[in-house]
Formats: C-alpha cells, sequence, structure tokens
C-alpha cells in the first residue's frame, strides 16, 4: 500500500473535520428506580454489637469467619468487607468526649451503598450488575467473565474478587437480601437483627424524611448532613451521625453519578458510525505512510 503525503494529510483532514463536526448526541438519563427501598443507619444508636455481621453471614451462608461474632476485639483494628465477609462493623474516636472526659467511639456499619446510578453497573461490560427496582444492585454470576471493572469503578471500594479460586471465581458484594426483599418480602438480614434499631428499612423517600425529621428535631445531636441523599447521585443506604462523616471513615464524594461523565464520553464518542471509521482511516493513513517511508530507506541503504 503507497499513500502520498498529500493523502495521508487528506485523511487526517476529514479525521479531524469528522471530530469536530456537531453531533446531536444524546443527553445523559439517570436509571435510578422512582422510589427503590434503602436502609437508614443511625450512628448516634449503633453500639457495635455484631449482630448485623452475624445476621449477614448466616441469610447469605458465608463462611464462618476467623474472629467470633461475641468477640469485640476485632474492633481494635479497621476492616473492609471481602469476598467472605459482606459488612462490617468499625469503630472510631472523633475526639468527641463524655461527661467524664472520656472518648466517646462511633460505630460505622460498612456494605455496598447500593448506588441509584451504580458506577459498577455503568462499567460491567457483560450486565452482569443490574440496579433492580427494589434498590439492590443485584449480581449475575453466570455473566460474569471476571474483567473486575466494577471493582475500579466502584467509588466505595466494595467489590471483592475470589482471587483463591482459579476455577470460578466471583465478584461479591452485599445483596441488599435481594430474594428476601424480593420473593418473600421480608427486610435485609442485619435491619431485621438490629437490637437497637440502628437500621430502619423502607422507601428510600420515607427514610429521607425520618432522617431530616430526626436532624431537625434535636439538631445538637445530629451534624446536618444526611450521607448517602446526594453523594454520587444518591444512594440506597443512608446515613445520619453526631460527628462529621469525614472523620469517621466516610470519604467526600461529588453529587454528580459516576456514569453521567463516563457514559457521556462513551456515548458522544461511539453511538455515531463516524467515530470509528475516522479512527481506522487515520491508523490506515499512518500505516501506508510509515511503511512507504520505510520500503523507500531500505532502498538508499541498499
Amino acid at each position: 500500500m503507497t499513500v502520498s503525503r498529500r493523502s495521508f494529510l487528506g485523511a487526517l483532514g476529514v479525521a479531524g473535520a469528522a471530530t469536530a463536526a456537531p453531533k446531536n448526541v444524546q443527553a445523559w438519563q439517570s436509571k435510578a428506580p422512582p422510589d427503590p427501598y434503602g436502609c437508614l443507619v443511625d450512628l448516634t444508636r449503633c453500639v457495635g454489637c455484631r449482630k448485623c455481621e452475624q445476621a449477614c453471614n448466616e441469610v447469605n451462608k458465608l463462611p464462618e469467619p476467623k474472629v467470633r461474632f461475641d468477640d469485640l476485639t476485632v474492633l481494635d483494628a479497621k476492616r473492609r468487607p471481602d469476598h467472605d465477609t459482606f459488612t462490617i462493623v468499625n469503630r472510631y474516636y472523633s475526639g468527641k468526649l463524655d461527661d467524664r472526659d472520656k472518648p466517646v467511639p462511633t460505630f460505622v456499619k460498612i456494605q455496598c451503598m447500593h448506588c441509584q446510578d451504580p458506577a459498577c453497573v455503568s462499567a460491567c461490560i457483560t450486565g452482569a450488575l443490574t440496579k433492580k427496582e427494589n434498590g439492590a444492585v443485584h449480581y449475575d454470576v453466570a455473566k460474569c467473565i471476571g474483567c473486575r471493572y466494577c471493582m475500579a469503578a466502584c467509588p466505595f471500594e466494595i467489590p471483592a474478587y475470589e482471587y483463591y479460586d482459579p476455577i470460578t471465581p466471583r465478584v461479591r458484594k452485599c445483596t441488599f437480601c435481594y430474594e428476601r426483599i424480593e420473593k418473600e418480602g421480608g427486610k435485609p438480614g442485619c435491619a431485621s437483627i438490629c437490637p437497637v434499631e440502628a437500621i430502619t428499612f423502607g422507601r428510600r423517600s420515607d427514610l429521607l424524611r425520618l432522617a431530616h425529621q430526626r436532624i431537625d428535631s434535636d439538631p445538637a445531636k445530629y451534624v446536618n448532613h444526611v450521607y448517602g441523599e446526594k453523594e454520587v447521585g444518591g444512594t440506597s443506604w443512608l446515613y445520619v451521625s453526631g460527628v462529621e462523616f469525614n472523620r469517621v471513615g466516610f470519604q467526600d464524594l461529588p453529587e454528580e453519578p459516576m456514569p453521567k461523565v463516563s457514559e457521556t464520553i462513551q456515548h458522544s464518542l461511539f453511538s455515531y458510525l463516524w467515530s470509528p471509521l475516522a479512527l481506522f482511516g487515520v491508523l490506515g493513513a499512518v500505516m501506508g505512510y510509515t511503511s512507504r517511508k520505510g520500503s523507500k530507506e531500505d532502498g538508499h541503504e541498499s
């Protein structure tokens, strides 16, 4: 294949014009269900008993933990959910003191946040992860190819991979007790067992009203922030707290859903045929030009 310098520059010009040409790119639209189920966690009520961990373990038939659920020494070290542990409780000391000047602990339950517009769902190239109408981000192991894009995309760093299993590894995370909610009309295991009612299950709109009622009725007790109401477009798990969230392990995240930027870019580039054609045209021209140039140089050397 021989391409003249004029043809090469012409191809670049065509590609550049196509790239610069205005297109009616479809605006990104949220795929969040209108009013899914969710859970409100009140950190001022949690006592760190780990009953939620035990219930999660039993409902999801997970392996027995190395440290018994009634052994609270596990709270001495920070933990993360993993492939065999879908929810954990951590203890934080934020500097708050009681009447006797003793540090007051804040206990934080961590699990998949089941985002309204999940980044993991957007990143999954096979549809193994989907956002369900009941609020759950559901995982279909039959569709998973183990690419782990969901792990890279999650702003909360929740999905875990079964690296120890070389044959049939899975991505693992909190299921939001999907089967219990969808087919049995029940609650997630953790919400049904909490002895101090630190976890409230219900429709997201009702939970937001309840959260703001608690804050408004006792502003000295709560910070004026419902975590998960707006973070990354909103989540099905919501939190109220007596201390600032960034002091007890929560990340400061933008309000816009993560997929809004990534999907807009993808749609702009690949929803029309001109983009890949222009790209391949440029690459072909470059290959032809360099091939011809290399042949000439070989001829001079000979």
